[in-house]
C-alpha cells in the first residue's frame, strides 16, 4: 500500500494556513446541544427512577464484599448478644374494667358516655395500676421481702453466670433490712409489669417479666386480685359515706316538702282557686283559644266574602263568574238563545211588525228581563254574605277581649299560687329521688359490686418473652444495612472520580460519546481477531457517535488527549483510527507526543524518522509517512524526542501539515501528551478540528479533570466530547452493563447511542449507512 503523495507547496495552502493562524472553526457541536425530540413519549419521570434504581443496584454491586461483610458481622452480634442474654418469661393476666363509678346525686351536666370522661376514667384506671401502693400492695400480699429468689433471680444466661462468678452475691449476704427488701420488692413488680388496653374494649392486658415463669404468673394473678381488692375497698368507703350523707339530706328534705305543701293548701284555699289538674288548660284558657281559632276563621271568610262582593260591584253586565255559573240564569241564556235563531229565521220572511215577530221579540224581552233581575239578586246575595262576615267578625272580636280579661285576671291571681306549687314538686322530686339513690347505696353496700372483673387468669409460660432471636437478627440486620449505608454515603463522598457518563455530562457539559470497558491485550489483534468482543463493540459505537457531532460527520482532524498519563488516550487514538479505515476510509495516525511516545510500539513500527523531523524542517511529509498492516491507515512516528517539543508544535509546520494532511486523508486522527503540565495539548487542541478528552473512569479526580478543560478551553478548543475509558461495568450501574458477554455487546452499541441521546433518528441513518 503506497503512501499519498505529499510533495506540497505552502503557498498552495489557504491564507489562514500561511499566516500560522488555527484552522477556521468547524461545526463539532456536541451532544449535550440533542434533545429527544425522536424519542417520541419519553417518560422522563420513569427514566429519573430508572436511573436511581440502577444507581443503587451498582453501589450494591461496587460494594457488595463491605455489605456482605458488616451484615454478616451484624449477625453475629445480634446472634452473641441473644445468646448471652437473660431469658425473661413473660405472664399475661387479662381483666374487664366497666365504666361504673357510685355517685351521690344523680346530676350530672355531662353524659356519663362522653368521650372526654370515659378517656379520664380509663386513663386513671391505668395509672392506678401502675401505681406505686399497688405494687406495694402486690408486695405485702405475696410476702416478695421474704422470697430471696425473688429478690436475688439467678442468671441462666452465660453472661449472667460469668458476673455471677466475678461478683458473687448470695441470698445470705444480703445485708438490707425487711423495710429496704419491701421497698426493693414493690420497685422490681413495678418495674416489671405492663398495663397495655386493648384497643375498642373494655379489656386490659396485664403482664409481668420476670426470669422466673413461676413468678412472672403470680405476680401477674397478684397484681390483679390486688387491683380488684383495692378498687371494692374504695367503693365500700365510698358506699358508707354516701348512705350517711343521704340520710342527713333526706330529713331536711321531709321537713322543707311538708312546709311547702302546707302553704300551697292554704294560698289555694284563701284565694278560692280550683285547679282542673296537673298540665291542664283552665276553661277560660280553653274558650280563648277556641275563640281565637273561630276569629281566624271568620277573618278569612270576611276576607273572601269583601273580594267578591268588591269584584261584583265593579263588575258590569253579566261578566261576574257567580252569574255566569248559576243554573237560572244558564238556562234563560239558553231559551233567548233559541229565540233569537227562531227570529232571526223568521226575519228572512216576515217583517219585524208581523204579528208572529212581535210575540218573539216581546219573549226576548222579557228573558233579557229576567236575566238583569237574576243577576242583581246574586249581587245582592254577595253583599248580604259580606256584611253578615263582617259582623260576625266584629261579635267575635267583641268576645275575645272579654275573655282576655278574665284570663289576665286568673292568672294574676296564680302567679304565687304556680310559685308554691312549684317549689312544693321540687323539694317532692329531690326527695323521691334522694329516697331511691339511698335505696341503690344500701343495696349495693351489701353485696359489694365492683366494676372489674378477671376474664384470664395468668398461666406459667411454657417459653422466653424475650429474647426473641429473630427480633434481634432482624434489628442487627437493619442496624449493620444502616451503617454500611453510611460508610458507603462517606466513601462516595470522598470519593471525587468520574464513575458515570450521567457525572460527566452534569459537571463537565461534554457529551459522552463513548464507554470503553476495561481490557488487557493488544488493541491492534483485538481489533482483527475478535471485532464482535465488547471491547470491539463499544470502539465501534464510539466511532458511530463521534460521525454524528457534527452535520458534515466526524471532524477531518482529531485531537485525542486526556488530563495525566495513564488513562488510555493513545490507546483510544489507535482504536479510532482503526475503526474509520474498517470503513474504507484513508485515515492519518499522527503520534504528536514528542515527550513519550508509544504508537510505534502499538503498531510496531520504526521510530527513527516522524514528526520531529518534519517540524525541524529536517524532512518531509511523505517521507515521515508509514503505511501499517491494516488497509487504509497510514502512520506518522513520533521520531527522535527533540529538547523543544512546545517550540515545535507552535510553529506554522504543525499547522501546514494538518491542512495539507486533511486535503489528502478522510480523517487524521492527533494522539497528544497529558494536558496537565504541559504545553503540548493546548496548542494542538488550538488548530484540530476537534478534541477529545480521555479519562480513566474511577481513577482520574474531577478536579484534575476539570482544571485539564478549561485550559482546553483557554486554548480555543473545539471539544467534541468525552471518552469514558477502563469502564468496569461489573461494578458500575448495572444499566450499563446489560449485554456484557453475550459476544455482540449491545450494551455499548445502540443501546448505548440511544440511552445518550441519538435516539431512532441517529440509530436509522447508521444502519442506512451501514447498508450503503
Amino acid at each position: 500500500m503506497n503512501a499519498p503523495n505529499f510533495d506540497f507547496d505552502p503557498e498552495r495552502l489557504p491564507s489562514v494556513a500561511r499566516s500560522g493562524q488555527p484552522l477556521p472553526p468547524r461545526d463539532v457541536t456536541g451532544l449535550q446541544s440533542r434533545t429527544m425530540d425522536d424519542g417520541a413519549g419519553f417518560d422522563e419521570e420513569a427514566s429519573d427512577y430508572r436511573k436511581l434504581f440502577f444507581m443503587f443496584l451498582g453501589l450494591s454491586l461496587k460494594y457488595r464484599w463491605l455489605i456482605a461483610g458488616v451484615c454478616s458481622a451484624a449477625l453475629a452480634i445480634g446472634f452473641l448478644v441473644t445468646f448471652m442474654s437473660t431469658p425473661i418469661y413473660r405472664a399475661t393476666t387479662v381483666i374487664q374494667i366497666d365504666r361504673v363509678a357510685p355517685r351521690v346525686v344523680k346530676f350530672d351536666p355531662f353524659n356519663e358516655q362522653h368521650i372526654g370522661l370515659r378517656d379520664r376514667f380509663f386513663e386513671t384506671q391505668y395509672d392506678l395500676l401502675k401505681s406505686r401502693s399497688l405494687a406495694e400492695r402486690v408486695a405485702a400480699n405475696l410476702d416478695l421481702a421474704a422470697k430471696p429468689d425473688f429478690l436475688n433471680p439467678a442468671k441462666p444466661s452465660v453472661w449472667g453466670r460469668l458476673i455471677g462468678m466475678i461478683f458473687h452475691r448470695s441470698a445470705a449476704a444480703d445485708k438490707r433490712s425487711y423495710e429496704q427488701k419491701k421497698a426493693a420488692a414493690a420497685a422490681m413488680v413495678k418495674g416489671g409489669m405492663t398495663v397495655d388496653p386493648v384497643q375498642n374494649s373494655l379489656l386490659v392486658r396485664i403482664s409481668f417479666d420476670s426470669p422466673s415463669p413461676v413468678w412472672a404468673q403470680l405476680i401477674a394473678n397478684g397484681i390483679a386480685d390486688s387491683y380488684i381488692s383495692a378498687n371494692l375497698e374504695r367503693r365500700y368507703g365510698a358506699t358508707a359515706y354516701a348512705r350517711n350523707f343521704l340520710k342527713e339530706r333526706l330529713d331536711e328534705l321531709k321537713l322543707k316538702l311538708e312546709e311547702s305543701e302546707k302553704a300551697l293548701v292554704a294560698y289555694a284555699d284563701k284565694k278560692e282557686i280550683i285547679s282542673s289538674g296537673d298540665g291542664q288548660q283552665s276553661m277560660a284558657d280553653s274558650d280563648l283559644a277556641a275563640l281565637n281559632a273561630a276569629l281566624q276563621k271568620a277573618t278569612t271568610d270576611r276576607i273572601h266574602a269583601q273580594q267578591e262582593w268588591e269584584q261584583a260591584k265593579d263588575t258590569p253586565g253579566l261578566a261576574l263568574p257567580q252569574i255566569l255559573q248559576d243554573p237560572s240564569v244558564q238556562g234563560l241564556r239558553t231559551q233567548r238563545s233559541v229565540l233569537m235563531a227562531q227570529y232571526q229565521e223568521k226575519l228572512g220572511t216576515f217583517k219585524p211588525a208581523y204579528p208572529d215577530m212581535q210575540r218573539l221579540k216581546s219573549q226576548i224581552n222579557q228573558i233579557d228581563h229576567d236575566i238583569k233581575a237574576a243577576a242583581d239578586v246574586i249581587k245582592a246575595s254577595l253583599k248580604s254574605r259580606y256584611e253578615a262576615a263582617v259582623r260576625e267578625e266584629q261579635s267575635l272580636k267583641e268576645k275575645i277581649a272579654e275573655i282576655k280579661a278574665e284570663v289576665i285576671g286568673t292568672r294574676n291571681k296564680q302567679i304565687d299560687y304556680n310559685i308554691l306549687k312549684r317549689e312544693a314538686d321540687t323539694n317532692r322530686t329531690l326527695y323521691q329521688g334522694l329516697l331511691q339513690q339511698y335505696k341503690d347505696v344500701g343495696v349495693a353496700g351489701a353485696v359489694e359490686t365492683n366494676n372489674v372483673a378477671i376474664i384470664d387468669r395468668a398461666q406459667v409460660p411454657g417459653s422466653p418473652y424475650k429474647p426473641d432471636l429473630k427480633k434481634n437478627l432482624l434489628i442487627a440486620l437493619v442496624l449493620g444495612l444502616v451503617a454500611v449505608t453510611l460508610a458507603i454515603g462517606v466513601f462516595e463522598i470522598l470519593d471525587d472520580t468520574f464513575k458515570s457518563p450521567e457525572e460527566v455530562e452534569e459537571q463537565l457539559g461534554l457529551a459522552v460519546l463513548g464507554i470503553i470497558p476495561f481490557a488487557d491485550g493488544d488493541v491492534v489483534a483485538d481489533m482483527r481477531g475478535a471485532p464482535h468482543s465488547p471491547l470491539c463493540e463499544a470502539y465501534r459505537s464510539f466511532r458511530t457517535a463521534l460521525q454524528f457531532t457534527t452535520e458534515r460527520g466526524a471532524p477531518k482532524t482529531i485531537l485525542v488527549t486526556s488530563a495525566r498519563p495513564g488513562e488510555g488516550k493513545s490507546t483510544t487514538a489507535l482504536a479510532l483510527a482503526i475503526n474509520f479505515a474498517q470503513l474504507g476510509m484513508k485515515v492519518l495516525l499522527i503520534d504528536a507526543d514528542l515527550r513519550n511516545p508509544s504508537q510505534h510500539r502499538n503498531l510496531k513500527r520504526e521510530n527513527g524518522t516522524g514528526l520531529a523531523n518534519y517540524l525541524a524542517g529536517a524532512s518531509a511529509p511523505g517521507n515521515t509517512f508509514q503505511p501499517t498492516e491494516i488497509e487504509g491507515l497510514f502512520f506518522m512516528a513520533s521520531g527522535p524526542l527533540p529538547p523543544n517539543p512546545a517550540e515545535l508544535l507552535a510553529g506554522p509546520k504543525m499547522l501546514s501539515l494538518l491542512s495539507a494532511a486533511s486535503e489528502k486523508f478522510d480523517t487524521v486522527v492527533i494522539d497528544s501528551p497529558p494536558v496537565m503540565g504541559l504545553a503540548d495539548a493546548p496548542l494542538l487542541a488550538s488548530i484540530a478540528n476537534g478534541t477529545l478528552l480521555v479519562m480513566a473512569t474511577a481513577d482520574t479526580r474531577r478536579g484534575v479533570v476539570k482544571a485539564a478543560l478549561k485550559r482546553l478551553h483557554f486554548a480555543r478548543a473545539h471539544m467534541v466530547g468525552a471518552v469514558m475509558n477502563k469502564f468496569d461495568f461489573k461494578t458500575a450501574s448495572y444499566g450499563y452493563g446489560y449485554g456484557y458477554g453475550y459476544g455482540y455487546g449491545y450494551g455499548y452499541g445502540y443501546g448505548a447511542m440511544e440511552h445518550y441521546g441519538y435516539g431512532q433518528a441517529a440509530r436509522a441513518q447508521l444502519e442506512q449507512k451501514s447498508e450503503g
